[in-house]
């Protein structure tokens, strides 16, 4: 990945509560995505990146990034596939199947297949056993047994890698799709019973190979498949006869899922079309029914390298690292968010830190930290001028991990002396020098090994307390003076759960620590006398940001419904302003937003505002004044000049909104008077992608 276009331009003087701003463009935060796999009992989609990443969103919850489980350099996943209830596998080139611990957030354990890679998986309709399709021609029956998986036999060995799976769904025979043919399996005997040979023609020229990239068999006996030749063909896998073929794509097909009531299906191709077909009768008045294409999605500029089908929307992922969610209007019945097309692009957590005291910010990628100085400017301006820099932002570190591991968490402490990061098998601490333009580093040894797996690190504001979420639902409490540490307190999860903390927060004074978990829920801490103080009700959406304002020690959290809510820690209770909140309700405009809050923080000279940013803009919240209600302009909380004083008041509401700045991945307060932004955008992030397909034009 290129770092070109890293050094920011110039400042920014913004408004809006802040006198500087300044701005920082970072790098791309997301690998392309290779399968995606949808959970209609839990309405949850599973998703795996080529960097080995897999993540889960919550579709119920707005579409929220819930848990995410870091990627390996020697993981590439190439399948993916929910089965009994709600567990989780997945399998790749190095021929293991994983399940995942979606508790603890961490690998349950590894089976290896011993057949080399693994290109295909698909769960059985009863969801209590796994096939997987693999590079020596074999596809393998696993049994799915209540703490692991046990393998059961091989089914006939063919000539070619199993590029594609699927079960009838009266689980007795399946469909597997290879180079040039598929072929049709009974399950009980385990013998290929058919074998359809694939047409090699692509564009009226015969290309070496046809390649099966996906198959799909449907309750009445037919196998639709897609091809490296731009197929999609219907196929009687009765007789083994090929019903109907439809010409679809200059290039691969890449990619098939059929809705649950097999009316509907949906296919990604290299060109980064999706295309719908349904289930339709003849005539009006006829019962007899035709696979009709309706209208093509351009939607991602890369290839479509997989797609899923939920009862009411198309899914689809691929190269250009985009998840988009695509309703189907005749489906959603209230039209409310879940009518919206949805692009879901940047990780729904924070990769950046920063430390205020000397004006740094830490960048995670998934196997380095880069450490930077911000610029900075002597002009002067009005608000929204652009003011040149007198000194331009310093690229002052770049420390890369050893291993094939990713980076989970990271964290820069307040005064810029700490770095620490976490990887699955190994915590990592660094003491940072500075002596005039130099900086050096050492790194504490002999961390101690219940510190790993870290999904969260948090320094205290006196930068001498760090804060370890562990993935076992531990939170661990080190004192750090000098160059060492010390293990000062373990807070254990509840008894009976392990369930991991993803989010923490702590007040500007040292005394109190919050912590939420995957489930909603938020603990906080007394780190004084080490104990639980209080745990906030439960409320039924995921927490996406929370944060502790100094002076009040009140609890802001913001949900993945939109929802704000303010919670007083001495007093154990919601506040008067958020109880006033939940009693108006917030404006309509902005609980349709559908990126959720990543970060939340506070002025230190202004008690009644509230900081907060998604990925598209950046809020101040005045609680000293009114609630906009939905006649309001949510997004103009700044009346014309020329209006009365009397008229500018009677307008001003207590959201001040600025939409002004491209992608957000991190926005905070430097002191009263600086804010930086960090911002991602879209168009860079495709310029480092490969070039997509070229199509020939028309007389080119």
């Amino acid at each position: 990945r290129s770092t070109s276009g890293a050094e920011p331009e110039s400042a920014r003087a913004r408004g809006a509560g802040a006198e500087r701003g300044e701005r920082r463009e970072g790098e791309s935060a997301a690998a392309g995505i290779r399968c995606v796999a949808y959970n209609n009992q839990s309405n949850r989609l599973a998703v795996s990146r080529t960097d080995g990443t897999v993540e889960v969103y919550n579709l119920s919850a707005n579409y929220f990034q819930e848990k995410f489980f870091p990627g390996h350099e020697s993981r590439a996943t190439e399948a993916l596939c929910w089965a009994e209830g709600q567990r989780l596998f997945s399998a790749g080139l190095n021929g293991e199947i994983m399940e995942y611990d979606l508790q603890a957030l961490n690998i349950k354990y590894a089976v290896d297949a011993f057949g080399g890679p693994i290109w295909s998986m698909a769960a059985s309709p009863s969801g209590s056993q796994l096939l997987v399709g693999c590079e020596d021609g074999s596809v393998k029956l696993f049994q799915i047994t209540p703490d692991k998986i046990q393998f059961e036999r091989n089914f006939d060995r063919q000539k070619s890698r199993i590029l594609s799976l699927s079960w009838h769904p009266s689980g007795t025979h399946i469909a597997a799709g290879s180079i040039d043919y598929i072929s049709v399996f009974d399950v009980k005997s385990g013998s290929a019973v058919h074998k359809m040979i694939v047409d090699r023609q692509y564009m009226g020229v015969s290309k070496r190979k046809c390649i099966v990239w996906g198959v799909a068999f449907l309750s009445d006996g037919t196998v639709i498949s897609v091809d490296s030749a731009g197929k999609v063909q219907f196929w009687d896998s009765a007789t083994g006869t090929l019903v109907k073929s439809h010409l679809i794509a200059n290039a691969d097909v890449q990619s098939i899922a059929v809705a649950e009531q097999e009316d509907s299906f949906v296919v990604g191709t290299a060109e980064g079309t999706v295309f719908h077909f349904q289930l339709v009768p003849v005539t009006s008045n006829s019962s007899e029914k035709q696979w009709v294409r309706t209208k093509p999605f351009q939607h991602h500029t890369h290839d479509v390298r997989t797609v899923a089908h939920s009862p009411t929307a198309l899914i689809s992922g691929g190269t250009d690292t985009h998840l988009v969610i695509r309703p189907l209007m005749e489906k959603v019945e209230v039209k409310n968010y879940d009518a919206a097309l949805r692009k879901i692009t940047f990780p729904h957590r924070r990769l950046i830190s920063c430390s205020k005291k000397r004006q740094l910010l830490l960048f995670q990628f998934a196997h380095h930290l880069e450490l930077w100085r911000l610029g900075s400017t002597v002009a002067t301006g009005k608000n929204g001028d652009t003011l040149p820099l007198s000194k331009n932002a310093d690229h002052l570190l770049h420390l890369k991990t050893k291993g094939p591991e990713n980076i989970i968490c990271s964290c820069i402490s307040p005064c810029g002396s700490w770095i620490a990061y976490s990887t699955v098998s190994r915590f990592f601490l660094y003491r940072l020098n500075y002596e005039h333009d130099n900086i050096s580093l050492k790194r504490v040894s002999k961390m101690p090994p219940f510190l790993r797996s870290a999904l969260q690190i948090l320094f205290s504001e006196d930068s001498t307390k760090l804060f370890v979420a562990s993935n076992q639902g531990a939170l661990h409490i080190v004192q750090l003076s000098g160059g060492s540490f010390k293990h000062l307190h373990a807070f254990q999860p509840q008894s009976g759960t392990v369930e991991a903390m993803c989010l923490l927060a702590v007040s500007s004074d040292g005394n109190w620590l919050a912590a939420s978990g995957t489930s909603a829920g938020v603990h906080v801490y007394n780190v004084k006398q080490l104990k639980l103080h209080c745990t906030v009700p439960a409320y039924n959406f995921p927490v996406t940001a929370m944060a502790i304002a100094p002076n009040t020690n009140n609890l802001v959290i913001a949900h993945s419904d939109q929802q704000v809510f303010e919670y007083s820690i001495p007093d154990k209770q919601y506040t008067d302003w958020s109880r006033t909140v939940q009693k108006q309700g917030f404006h309509h405009l902005w609980l349709q937003r559908d990126t959720p809050i990543t970060h939340i923080s506070f002025h230190p000279k202004r008690p009644m505002h509230i900081l907060l940013h998604d990925a598209y803009m950046f809020c101040i919240i005045d609680k000293s004044l009114p609630l906009p209600n939905d006649k309001t302009l949510l997004y103009n909380p700044f009346p014309p000049t020329n209006e009365s004083d009397v008229v500018r008041r009677r307008t001003a509401h207590a959201f001040k909104i600025s939409k002004i700045y491209k992608p957000l991945l991190f926005m905070d307060l430097l002191d009263e008077r600086t804010l930086v932004a960090v911002e991602r955008p879209l168009d860079d992030i495709i310029a480092q992608l490969p070039p997509p397909i070229k199509k020939k034009k028309f007389g080119t």
